[in-house]
């Protein structure tokens, strides 16, 4: 156990409103604790904040003791960027609340705020913002890398629809950023991550969505994914507007949907979401049905909020987790036959790949308006996740993911990924990742609001 006998953690308490814990208090554990069950740090002191004075306080309290310093969201990133070994955790659980503007379609969301909640309370209104795939994802984290959904083909990123954010400097200051204040901070934290301060409120624009969309699930054993993989990637060039597709390599879950004779049969699974009207996305279904010839599917409505739960079993608290992510400019024969070859070799029935085609909303952003680390002409985005509840399938799942992965890059753009599919971060990844430019950008810009790097424990661009 870490001894906290030197830190004088009453002068903390003293400075904050919200709770300061120690190892051994109670809710240090839970605290501590993220998604990732692969995850098993413990820091020195937790500071649950409250508000920006919290942040500020935790921040200079850390530097006064010489702390390294991490910042808690939703906890679920893959490698623990929120856990500080021995260090400082400003928690942002606290912050947690969601108000909705329904009049002008804003939303502000606390920065530890998870998308179930911003998705309940904005769709109490019929609206939303693209926002992730997993409901237990914090907004923070996922915003800050990017953010893709669901509603990206129609909506762009997360982080096209951010509007404003209120950050907490390293040096406590506490500041709005937005396109008329701080335009070079707001245009950095749109992609770059954790590393320019503590965001404690973001402001979304909305748009009308809901309550109902329509879901449908062709599922194609996988002795012929590679059948399946081609047919998707066929079908995709001609997506009609209002429809949002995914290809998910997975085992079909135990649900009430798939057929009880298919239950965790492997296989490539064709995910289309319409938000438009049930006979338009019935009828884009139907050549994708002919193509594939799947073995089951599933036609249905369900609320929004569901489709945004729809993958949660799949990445349950607590699991181990391990990803490795890529983009391509296109899917060609090799990558398809590559991809399926492959597949027999993932042993846990959670893990999967999964293949998002951009386009529409996404390509309509400039590829300098924001930091994002990608290209607005690409094409997909793959994410390789190995997901096991032991440490032995777990070990498993992993070097395959790593062989994947190197299968798949040769064909991939460039050698970096989408930071929030990074479980590792070296600096030649975040620098290809973003373009020598847009990094060189992001350092000149840490070294204005950061020139200490006290936020590093993240995918960390460091100052210039």
């Amino acid at each position: 156990m870490t001894s906290t006998a030197r830190y004088d953690v009453e002068a903390l308490r003293a400075r904050m409103g919200g709770a300061v814990l120690l190892p051994g208090d109670d809710g240090y554990d839970e605290a501590r604790s993220v998604w990732n069950g692969e995850i098993d740090k413990r820091p020195a002191v937790i500071a649950r904040c409250t508000g920006p004075d919290d942040v500020a306080a935790a921040l200079r309290y850390a530097r006064e003791e010489g702390l390294e310093v991490a910042v808690r969201g939703g906890g679920h990133g893959y490698w623990g960027a929120a856990v500080p070994e021995r260090g400082l955790m400003i928690d942002l659980s606290p912050l947690d609340s969601v108000v909705v503007d329904p009049q002008a379609r804003r939303a502000r969301c606390g920065g530890g705020a998870k998308l179930a909640q911003l998705d309940a309370a904005t769709q109490a209104h019929g609206l939303a913002t693209p926002a992730g795939t997993v409901s237990h994802t914090g907004v923070g984290g996922l915003t800050l890398g990017g953010g893709f959904g669901w509603l990206s083909r129609l909506h762009g990123l997360s982080i096209d629809n951010l509007e404003s954010a209120e950050i907490v400097l390293a040096d406590g200051q506490c500041v709005r950023a937005s396109a008329t204040e701080h335009p070079d901070l707001f245009w950095a934290i749109r992609g770059g991550g954790g590393n320019f301060g503590v965001v404690t409120e973001f402001e979304f624009r909305l748009h009308p969505v809901g309550p109902m969309v329509h879901l449908g699930l062709l599922f194609v054993e996988q002795e012929r994914a590679a059948h399946a993989l081609r047919a998707a990637r066929d079908w995709f060039d001609g997506v009609p507007e209002g429809i949002s597709p995914a290809v998910a390599c997975i085992a079909a879950p135990p649900t009430p949907i798939v057929p009880q004779e298919h239950h965790f049969r492997r296989g490539v699974g064709v995910i289309v979401v319409g938000f438009g009207g049930a006979e338009e996305h019935a009828a884009a279904v139907v050549p994708l049905r002919e193509a594939l010839d799947p073995l089951f599917e599933v036609l249905t409505p369900i609320p929004y909020v569901g489709l945004q739960q729809m993958l949660d079993e799949a990445q349950p608290w607590g699991i181990r987790a391990y990803t490795k992510g890529l983009y391509l400019d296109a899917m060609p024969d090799e990558v398809v036959d590559t991809l399926a070859e492959r597949l027999p070799g993932m042993t846990s029935p959670l893990s999967e790949v999964l293949i998002f085609p951009f386009g529409g909303g996404y390509a309509e952003v400039g590829d300098d308006d924001t930091a994002f680390g990608g290209s607005r002409s690409l094409r997909y985005v793959v994410a390789i996740d190995a997901i096991a509840p032991d440490p032995e399938t777990m070990a498993i799942e992993r070097a395959w993911v790593r062989d994947t992965w190197d299968a798949l890059r040769p064909a991939a753009v460039g050698s970096g990924s989408y930071v929030n599919l990074m479980a590792e971060t070296p600096e030649d990844a975040l620098r290809s990742a973003y373009g020598a430019r847009k990094f060189e950008r992001l350092a000149q810009i840490k070294a204005k609001y950061d020139p200490g790097n006290v936020f590093h424990v993240n995918a960390n661009i460091k100052p210039a």
